[in-house]
Order: C-alpha cells, then sequence, then structure tokens
C-alpha cells in the first residue's frame, strides 16, 4: 500500500467514501467547498491510500506541523472496512506525522460504538484517555467521542519492537 498527499483531484474519491451508507455515524462528511478550503490550508494534511492504482482510504490530519507538537487525526475512512486497509493506512499517517513534523503527541476521537475503529487505533498504539461529553454535534444532537492518543516515545518504542516493513 502506498500513502501519499492527497491533491485537489482526490476530493471526489474523499466525498464518496465519506458518503459510503453507515459512515455518516462514524466519520462525517464535509461539502466540496469545505475541503477545498481544508486542503489548501497548510495547517492541515489530507493522506490518500492506493492499492496499486486505486484508492482505498484516505486521512484528514489538523494542527499538521503545529508549534504546540500536539496534531489531530481529523477523519480517516476506507472504503473495504475488515481487510486491513484502515490499520495500513493510520499507521503510515503516523509515520509521516512523527517523520515530517516535531510532533509529540497524535490525538483522535472515535465514537464510542465504533469498536471496530477503537481496535484497530489500540493496536497500532493508541491508547484511551476517556470519554469527552457532547463533543461532535451531528447535525440534531451533541455526542460523546472517546479520545485516543498515541505519544513520539510510544511511536519509537514500537517501531524498535515491530519488524521491519
Amino acid at each position: 500500500m502506498e500513502i501519499v498527499r492527497a491533491v485537489t483531484s482526490d476530493l471526489p474519491f474523499i466525498m464518496s467514501t465519506e458518503r459510503i451508507p453507515g459512515y455518516e455515524n462514524f466519520i462525517g462528511r464535509w461539502d466540496e467547498s469545505k475541503h477545498q478550503i481544508a486542503l489548501a490550508d497548510e495547517g492541515n494534511a489530507y493522506f490518500v491510500a492506493r492499492q496499486g492504482k486505486d484508492a482505498v482510504g484516505f486521512t484528514i490530519v489538523e494542527e499538521w506541523d503545529s508549534p504546540k507538537r500536539v496534531t489531530h487525526i481529523k477523519r480517516v475512512a476506507v472504503v473495504h472496512p475488515n481487510q486491513g486497509h484502515g490499520r495500513r493506512l493510520v499507521s503510515g499517517v503516523l509515520d509521516a506525522i512523527f517523520q515530517q513534523t516535531n510532533a509529540h503527541r497524535i490525538w483522535l476521537g472515535v465514537f464510542p460504538a465504533n469498536l471496530r475503529a477503537q481496535h484497530t487505533y489500540a493496536a497500532i498504539g493508541f491508547q484511551a484517555e476517556g470519554i469527552a461529553r457532547g463533543l461532535v454535534f451531528n447535525g440534531s444532537e451533541f455526542v460523546d467521542q472517546m479520545v485516543m492518543a498515541i505519544l513520539r516515545p510510544d511511536w519509537e518504542a514500537g517501531r524498535q519492537s515491530a519488524p521491519a516493513r
């Protein structure tokens, strides 16, 4: 799998992936103008995972190279769950963040009902830190999110103990 920085021509793939039935309950979605603004913002980084010529997933990262050294993974989505694409995508994005920026902490929010994502993030090295009550407005109500994070020393220790990729 190849993980590359996304460009404007990747937006149709990103938007169609966000709109896979059921994803609205787990990842959210933006319209094209919101994506264009976010993609053009140097404080963000979009990544697309490709298997051969096919795009299989994407990630949106906020606070890219933040002076606070804290980076937020805003959104992760794959076209075909349960094939390991999400795990490889997030792992590759962690590598990119820690290798290309001075980040000390990477965090994300995951809905408590999204057990598959929680398992994936924990397997990569994220640790659950607690529930942020009413963190996300889903259009009709405020909902909770579990906060998970990984610190640079944890990532470095995991890379030393992991087999070569």
